[in-house]
C-alpha cells in the first residue's frame, strides 16, 4: 500500500525509527497519544488490504457489516457461495444497510432500513418504493458501491478504498507458511473480545517480542523457552517469526499438553514450533501445531484497541463429544491478560510529560521490522 501523504508528525522523530537496526529508536510519542495521527492511520494503514474476519462470519445468504475508520464494509454472500463486498450504504440517502457488526442470515436480500431500497447479493438494485412510475429512473445506475474482497485460508480481507497492492504482493512469502496448517478448514468454537486501553501499534509491538516474556509470562515460559526461535525476513505486508516447543510440551497450555490433534500437514519442525505472525495493519495469527488462534484487532481511540481473539481447530477434532478447547483458551486467555495489563502499562507511561521514544533491544528485531513498515508509511512512502 502506498500512503498518498505523510503523517501528521515531525519528519525528524519518524527518521529516527528508520535508522540501522541497534541505533534506531520506537515511533515518535505522539504516534500513540493523538487523534490526528489515527485519523490518518485509518484512512492510510487501515484503507488498503486490512482483515475484517473469518469466512464463516459470512454464511451462504447471509450479510456481515465491518467498520474501521471512517466508513464500514458490507459483505455478503449468495446461495452459490461467492463473496462481495460493497461500501456500506444505501444509494438513496446514504443510511447504514446493516449496522457495524450487524449479521443477517437467511435472507433474500438487503434491504435498507430507512426506506426500503433493497439490493441483490451482487449489489444491483431491485427495487426502490414509489420509483416504479418514475421517468429515466434506471435501477441499474444505482447498485451498490463495490470494494475489493479476497478469502485468505478462511480470513476476510477487503480494500476499502482501492489504493491497496495485489494482494498476493500483501502476502508475499507468507502464503508458504500458513498454507500447512490448511487453516480454511477450520472450525472456531470460542472468541473471547477484549477492550484493551493501549494502542494498536502497542499491542503489536508487544506481540512480536518474546523480550518480556521471564518478567510476565511464566506459564509460557515453562512451554516454550523465550530466547528460541527467529524472526523472518517478511517480503510483503507482514512480520512474524517462530518460537520453540520445550522438551516434553505438545503445544502452548498449561501443562504443554494437547486437547487435540497436530494438522495433518504439518512436517516435524513445524510439530515442534509455534509461528507468530502480524499481517498488517490488524491480522495477528499464532499457528500451533494443532490448533490456530487469531487476534484481530480494532483501533477504537488512540488509547483503546478493541481485539476479538479465537480459536479455531481442525472439524473432526471439535465434531468428538468429548473435545474440550478450555487447554488452549485458558492459557491463552491468561497470557493476553498478562499481556494487555503491560500494553496498558506502556500506553500510560507515555503519557508522561518528558517521554521519549527508547531504544529497541538485541532480541527486538521483530519490533524494528513492525516499526520500520509504520515509519515508511508515515514518511509517505510504501509501506
Amino acid at each position: 500500500m502506498v500512503a498518498v501523504r505523510p503523517a501528521p508528525l515531525d519528519p525528524a522523530d519518524v527518521a529516527l525509527a528508520l535508522a540501522p537496526f541497534g541505533s534506531s529508536r520506537m515511533l515518535p510519542r505522539a504516534a500513540y497519544l493523538e487523534d490526528a495521527v489515527l485519523a490518518w492511520e485509518r484512512e492510510q494503514l487501515f484503507g488498503g488490504w486490512m482483515c475484517v474476519g473469518r469466512s464463516d462470519d459470512i454464511p451462504e445468504g447471509g450479510t456481515y457489516a465491518r467498520s474501521v475508520g471512517e466508513y464500514g464494509v458490507l459483505l455478503t454472500r449468495a446461495a452459490g457461495g461467492e463473496l462481495h463486498g460493497f461500501e456500506n450504504a444505501c444509494r438513496h440517502r446514504g443510511h447504514e444497510l446493516l449496522p457495524c457488526g450487524g449479521r443477517a442470515e437467511d435472507v433474500k436480500a438487503v434491504v435498507c432500513p430507512y426506506h426500503a431500497w433493497s439490493y441483490r447479493f451482487d449489489g444491483s438494485l431491485i427495487g426502490a418504493p414509489g420509483y416504479r412510475d418514475v421517468e429515466h429512473f434506471d435501477k441499474s445506475e444505482f447498485g451498490l458501491k463495490a470494494v475489493a474482497v479476497r478469502e485468505w485460508h478462511g480470513w476476510v480481507f477487503v480494500d476499502r478504498t482501492g489504493r491497496g497492492t495485489a494482494f498476493e504482493d500483501h502476502i508475499g512469502a507468507l502464503e508458504g507458511v500458513v498454507a500447512p496448517y490448511d487453516a480454511a478448514t477450520l472450525v472456531t468454537p470460542v472468541a473471547h473480545e477484549y477492550d484493551v486501553a493501549a494502542n494498536w501499534k502497542v499491542i503489536v509491538e508487544n506481540y512480536q517480542e518474546c523480550y518480556h516474556c521471564p518478567m510476565i509470562h511464566p506459564q509460557l515460559c515453562r512451554v516454550s523457552p523465550p530466547d528460541s526461535g527467529e524472526n523472518l525476513d517478511p517480503d510483503g505486508s507482514w512480520v512474524g517469526g517462530w518460537m520453540d516447543l520445550r522438551a516434553g510440551a505438545e503445544t502452548m497450555s498449561l501443562d504443554g499438553r494437547s486437547g487435540g490433534v497436530a494438522m495433518a500437514r504439518l512436517d516435524e519442525r513445524e510439530k515442534r514450533t509455534v509461528m507468530y505472525v502480524a499481517v498488517l495493519p490488524n491480522l495477528l495469527i499464532s499457528l500451533h501445531p494443532d490448533y490456530v488462534m487469531t487476534h484481530l484487532l480494532t483501533p477504537i481511540a488512540p488509547d483503546r484497541t478493541r481485539i476479538r481473539c479465537s480459536w479455531a481447530f481442525p472439524p473432526e477434532v471439535v465434531a468428538d463429544e468429548r473435545f474440550d478447547p478450555a487447554y488452549a483458551v485458558d492459557f491463552w486467555d491468561l497470557t493476553n491478560r498478562q499481556d494487555w495489563a503491560a500494553c496498558e502499562s506502556v500506553q500510560r507511561g507515555m503519557r508522561t510529560p518528558h517521554h521519549e521514544p527508547g531504544p529497541l533491544a538485541p532480541d527486538e528485531d521483530g519490533v524494528y521490522q513492525f516499526v520500520r513498515y509504520v515509519a515508511q508509511a508515515y514518511q509517505g512512502g510504501a509501506s
